[in-house]
């Protein structure tokens, strides 16, 4: 059984980033409107602590939300003395930091494996330099290939961030950015739809008429595609949309765009309803009149789906059929079994996906 993974985080909002994306209000997204105080680090680190679980577990100090090594190098050291105090002290297990694709060279990362840094993340945001330049994120596409290779160069974890909707965007983009993303091999990345956040260039420009969101539907539809790209480059994907905060909702901070509390569950929803509705096509002549789908129970919420949206899209495409969805511990957490009276089958819904 793997180890369960715990994180404590440290929010650097907009330090060491001379650069005013138009989408980014760090303030807000992180929810933390103060520096971090390093001699905070430790007792924050035994804070959090207290609330883990004992047993087997991986606990990971993580430096969020900002450039972290574009910050001054005393301070960046300031953080990771302290971070390294808390492994060496067997308080945490692992570091991990994000940054800008421009603030890596081979200077920065001997500094961070000094410290014993495991991960680095990339906000990528796109591949596409016209988006890049709209975004004015102040770094081009090459960046993001030459910072990836050298991170991996030093046997650091890489995860690569990207976002869908921004200025300039479009699905066709998107997905050539996946692409060049999975060819980059990171060990993860997360997905991000871009939200009007108050107190952006981009809050004035869609209030000027310059700048229209997706609405859910499209970029639930995009962002599905993206997840069928890295499931085939065997890519994980540790996040898809960001996570509800007091600040990050329709009523508070997002003025508009894609928000939804369980934006990931719809999208896997529709990946995972997709393959059902695929195998059941491929093999309807052979089901007969009923059909027991059973999968493990961390499948079970993607399967039914949102106000039962997924399964109603199941049955809806086979009316014929009498479907019931049932869970089994006993099954892997991507394996889908098929039962129709005395037959039954399992597939491996990733490598479906895969094949298709």
């Amino acid at each position: 059984m793997a180890k369960k993974h715990y994180i404590i985080p440290f929010f650097i909002p907009h330090e060491g980033c001379p650069y005013d994306c138009v989408f980014c209000n760090q303030k807000k997204i992180t929810g933390n409107e103060q520096i971090v105080n390093p001699d905070a680090i430790m007792t924050t680190i035994d804070r959090y602590r207290q609330t883990f679980p004992e047993g087997d577990r991986t606990v990971e100090i993580a430096f969020f939300g900002g450039s972290f090594t574009g910050i001054p190098v005393r301070l960046q050291e300031t953080y990771l003395e302290k971070a390294r105090e808390a492994l060496h002290a067997g308080k945490a297990d692992k570091i991990r930091l994000s940054t800008r694709p421009d603030y890596i060279d081979d200077d920065v990362l001997k500094r961070l494996r000094k410290y014993g840094v495991n991960t680095v993340e990339l906000g990528v945001q796109s591949m596409d330099d016209a988006v890049l330049r709209m975004s004015c994120r102040g770094h081009s596409a090459y960046d993001v290939v030459r910072s990836s290779e050298l991170i991996k160069s030093y046997g650091f974890s890489l995860g690569l961030q990207m976002m869908i909707g921004l200025p300039g965007d479009n699905r066709e983009k998107d997905e050539r950015t996946a692409r060049i993303i999975s060819g980059l091999k990171p060990d993860f990345v997360r997905i991000y739809p871009t939200l009007v956040v108050r107190g952006t260039a981009l809050e004035i420009m869609y209030n000027n008429g310059k700048y229209k969101p997706l609405d859910l539907e499209k970029a639930v539809t995009i962002s599905e595609g993206l997840v069928k790209i890295f499931i085939k480059g065997d890519i994980e994907i540790i996040r898809i949309g960001l996570q509800p905060t007091d600040l990050i909702n329709l009523e508070n901070e997002v003025v508009a765009g894609p928000f939804h509390p369980s934006f990931r569950q719809i999208v896997d929803s529709r990946v995972l309803t997709g393959v059902v509705n695929h195998i059941i096509g491929e093999t309807v002549d052979r089901i007969g009149r009923e059909l027991v789908i059973e999968v493990n129970p961390l499948l079970l919420s993607s399967l039914i789906g949102i106000k039962k949206e997924g399964i109603n899209r199941i049955r809806s495409g086979f009316p014929d059929i009498r479907i019931r969805v049932a869970q089994n511990r006993e099954l892997g957490k991507e394996c889908l079994r098929f039962t129709a009276g005395h037959k039954r089958f399992e597939v491996d819904y990733k490598e479906v996906v895969k094949g298709n």
